[in-house]
């Protein structure tokens, strides 16, 4: 018989499938490591167990323990997934730029989720950095994951996502593209790569409003960059000591409305029912046209689920409300 003990051993493993009308225009071969066959529908459940793990071994998670984290709503979700399997509460502040969908969600796997708002500086006592800390002190018996900066972020993805992009490539990947957020993804799966192959290019899909692609091109952290944007789960205000700049070739910036209308266009001509930040992924893989050639084998990677994106990019009305469609 081949089953696995509980939900967390279905974490990984997750497929490559061909990209075929989107990248028409490419001389390359594109291959999409879909992430939404985690149980949590996330590339997120990978590190979410992976700081689970590693918090219980060194004694910062004791049992019967609270987990305290600020989440756009994937980490969110693969924290809940695996507390609920080892016997742990979950409380996630979460800002009010995320889509009701992840807030639902979240409830729904049994956490307490707290909404902060967006439009405020990272320092701001109300912003959910802020919060998601002040929660962590407060809470007795808790333990603040802190994925920004919990470097078991960028080893789950040293350790797993990373070697499996290698082996279903037959080590013939040449770019590995993707959104950068915590950086936990791009920093792990970029260094396991350039390990086996110092020629591989790594490049990161930024947007606009988020510091990393100046700050990667000049050292400087311009406070100008950052203003409000639609995007979810990419681009930062902060830079996360998961980051690692070393392992990266370049970043290329989406802009919301192309990120948008790409989410619906993955769903209509691909059959790909993605989230966002997929919109803003395969978006920059086509800004990059000019990097690749007929032999490259171009990995992006799709971090999560369309279900979570049903009231925005997948709403009309919505889309025209923002002007992304006519």
């Amino acid at each position: 018989m081949n089953y696995v003990e509980n939900i967390l051993g279905t974490i990984g493993n997750t497929p490559l499938v061909k990209m075929n009308k989107l990248v028409e225009d490419l001389p390359c071969l594109v291959l999409a490591k879909y992430e939404t066959f985690n149980p949590g529908n996330s590339v997120k459940d990978r590190m979410a167990l992976q700081m689970i793990e590693d918090a219980e071994a060194d004694g910062r998670l004791k049992p019967g323990g609270t987990i305290i984290e600020g989440t756009s709503g994937n980490t969110g979700m693969g924290l809940a997934l695996a507390a609920i399997i080892k016997g742990y509460k979950c409380i996630f502040v979460i800002s009010d730029k995320q889509s009701k969908e992840k807030m639902d969600i979240l409830r729904a796997v049994g956490a307490e989720v707290v909404v902060c708002p967006t439009d405020v500086e990272p320092t701001d006592p109300r912003s959910y950095y802020s919060v998601s800390k002040r929660l962590g002190e407060e809470t007795p018996n808790s333990w603040y994951v802190n994925q920004y900066d919990n470097l078991s972020n960028t080893k789950a993805h040293y350790e797993s996502t990373g070697p499996e992009i290698w082996k279903q490539t037959d080590g013939k990947v040449t770019h590995f593209v993707v959104g950068v957020g915590t950086g936990g993804t791009v920093s792990g799966v970029g260094k396991y790569l350039k390990e086996q192959n110092p020629n591989v290019k790594v490049w990161g899909i930024d947007t606009y409003g988020s510091v990393f692609k100046k700050y990667h091109e000049t050292g400087v952290f311009d406070e100008n960059e950052i203003y409000p944007y639609v995007t979810e789960g990419i681009g930062e205000d902060i830079l996360p000591a998961n980051v690692n700049f070393e392992v990266i070739d370049g970043f290329t910036k989406v802009t919301d409305k192309d990120a948008a209308v790409y989410t619906q266009k993955l769903a209509k001509e691909e059959g790909m029912f993605l989230g966002n930040s997929a919109g803003a992924a395969i978006k920059g893989v086509l800004q990059l046209k000019e990097h690749f050639k007929p032999e490259d084998v171009v990995v992006v990677l799709f971090h999560d689920h369309g279900s979570r994106y049903v009231g925005k990019m997948f709403n009309d009305d919505w889309m025209r409300e923002m002007g992304y469609i006519e």
